[in-house]
């Protein structure tokens, strides 16, 4: 999910890449941003994918200005994990 960029309370926010997690839980697919802390879910990968992504366009609607830079802030990043010994 990558947006780059939004206009909110009268100031552009510049976004990270932003991305989806998507893990099998209980027959249920749950997928979660971890930059913005959003999570939704849905019955297959595609689902759980589509509406993670509606779930974070209505969040930054919703969200003021302060509120989507304070969870940037605090919101986790993905990075690849380099092993030493694999």
């Amino acid at each position: 999910m990558n947006i780059g960029w939004i206009y909110k309370d009268g100031e552009v926010i510049e976004l990270p890449s932003l991305t989806a997690v998507i893990q099998k839980e209980a027959g249920w697919y749950v997928s979660t941003c971890p930059e913005l802390g959003v999570a939704s879910q849905g019955k297959t990968r595609k689902e759980a994918y589509a509406m993670l992504a509606e779930a974070v366009e209505l969040w930054l609607e919703a969200a003021s200005a302060k509120e989507i830079v304070r969870r940037m802030k605090l919101g986790g990043s993905v990075q690849p994990l380099r092993l030493a010994h694999a």
